[in-house]
């Protein structure tokens, strides 16, 4: 990694026009739907009243493969999702035009041969009002590029998990093909598709996007707090801790104090967590 040319990197604004497409193929990839009759599925995935799901706040405007970039000197084959967070300002709707803007917020340098983590933010503007109405941000482990410096050596604190029993559990089933369909949404880091290159970067076949297991959570929590109403998340954030294989099934425990929601997930046929410290925010239903 270069740490000078990372931090001088421009990001232009990206435009999206959000179509009924988009959002539909969004929920289908992330699998909703699995229930096809069920009116608070066929919200997000059929056109007539559709909504936007809440989590796709994530990949509107996304800025594709930058981390590839030669000059920044990215080691991206070995790059992980570390963490995301999105803010819900306003809801997104379909048929609207949406700007994204960009910028590196830290670096933290773990030393050579322990990685580094970077920190991203995102923010989402109508483009007619300029409103903003979601903010993102995303950490990504850089597995390869300890040793190259940093901006800053302070990392936040995870949200603490209840001691407690859960209240609920959600379990939700993913496609063997999720993958190839959530990639359709703008991302399209070959590992979620290669098996080649999925192998080099250590796995042992493609892994999820972290944005679809997020989205598979983030599921769980609009269907155990908010009665499915997604105008009800205020804010989603998690920690990534295992890569989740297309095919597997995700159970989510989750813990309902107030307004404020914990939760952790975990794949159901290795008994491994792949989310944890997730914490939301939510109105009342």
């Amino acid at each position: 990694m270069n740490l000078k040319k990372l931090l001088e990197k421009n990001f232009p604004p990206l435009e999206h026009h959000i179509t009924p497409r988009d959002s539909m193929l969004y929920a289908l990839g992330i699998g909703i739907g699995d229930a096809p009759c069920d009116p608070k599925q066929l919200q997000f995935t059929y056109e007539s009243g559709l909504k936007v799901f809440p989590s796709q706040a994530n990949v509107i405007s996304h800025p594709g493969g930058w981390v590839q970039d030669p000059a920044v000197e990215i080691d991206w084959i070995k790059l992980l999702h570390g963490e995301q967070s999105f803010e819900i300002h306003a809801p997104l709707q379909v048929n609207k035009t949406y700007v994204g803007t960009f910028r590196i917020i830290d670096v933290i340098d773990k030393g050579v041969g322990k990685g580094a983590m970077l920190f991203m933010e995102k923010q989402l503007r109508d483009k007619e009002s300029n409103e903003l109405v979601s903010t993102v941000t995303s950490t990504y482990v850089l597995r390869g590029d300890g040793g190259s410096g940093g901006t800053t050596t302070t990392a936040p604190v995870p949200h603490p998990i209840p001691e407690r029993a859960p209240d609920t559990e959600c379990v939700l089933s993913t496609l063997p093909q999720a993958a190839l369909i959530y990639r359709l949404s703008g991302d399209y880091n070959p590992i979620h598709a290669d098996p080649e290159l999925a192998r080099k970067a250590g796995f042992e076949r493609p892994i999820l996007h972290g944005l679809c297991t997020l989205g598979v959570a983030t599921r769980a929590v609009l269907d155990t707090c908010c009665d499915s109403r997604p105008e009800l998340l205020r804010s989603l954030k998690v920690r990534y801790s295992a890569p989740v294989y297309p095919g597997e099934t995700i159970a989510t425990e989750v813990w309902r104090d107030k307004d404020i929601v914990s939760f952790r997930s975990r794949v159901v046929e290795r008994n491994v967590v792949v989310l944890n410290h997730g914490h939301a925010i939510v109105g009342q239903a």
